[in-house]
């Protein structure tokens, strides 16, 4: 996709997230009134991660823009950085939080339309493990304060089958960050390989 067209569909999923958090924190729900609010339900933390990440995203469209043309090695250096900082968020956050979510096709299509490139896997699998124990541990504060679990089911749940259950979920987010990890490879390895196809010059 060329670049401008890949903007403009940023920008606009940037609007639909904006818009879609402002009406999740307009819905009076109880739930939303108790210990940690809106942020104890991975689905909210889930949205606000879409959110900044297309953010991200756009500003680095913006950037680009910005300093094409432009030979100042500083704005060079903070456009790495941006580009550096959207790709181990992709690849962290947006897809393996993402994946099993109604957010998928937005995450399927950025990932499509732009390479991204992936840390090492020791590093991102040490950082998507650190945001899923993370999230437990503050599942279980939560009912340490409250003595409610945020999620009904684990209130059935013996003490070992719930960390059996933390652990496959840990588990599962660490596949997921592989599974995106090797779509996004395929994709451009493939989209290379079509692009260098177009490349050769035709025999006579």
């Amino acid at each position: 996709m060329a670049l401008v067209p890949c903007q403009v569909l940023r920008a606009a999923i940037l609007l639909s997230y904006c818009s879609i958090l402002c009406n999740y924190k307009a819905i009076d729900m109880p739930a939303h009134q108790t210990y940690g609010g809106s942020w104890k339900f991975l689905t909210f933390i889930d949205l606000v991660i879409q959110a900044v990440f297309f953010g991200i995203c756009v500003l680095t469209d913006l950037s680009s823009l910005l300093t094409r043309g432009n030979d100042s090695q500083e704005q060079e250096r903070q456009l790495r950085k941006l580009i550096s900082l959207r790709d181990w968020m992709m690849a962290v956050l947006a897809f393996p939080v993402g994946v099993h979510t109604t957010v998928l096709p937005f995450v399927l299509i950025e990932m499509r339309t732009t390479h991204h490139q992936y840390p090492s896997r020791s590093c991102g699998l040490a950082a998507v493990c650190t945001f899923a124990v993370g999230y437990i541990l503050w599942m279980c504060w939560i009912h340490h304060v409250t003595g409610v679990w945020v999620y009904p089911l684990l209130e059935h749940l013996s003490p070992g089958v719930k960390i059996i259950f933390f652990a496959a979920v840990t588990v599962i987010i660490n596949i997921f960050y592989l599974v995106g990890e090797v779509l996004n490879n395929y994709i451009w390895d493939t989209q290379k390989c079509i692009d260098e196809g177009k490349e050769k010059p035709k025999l006579e």
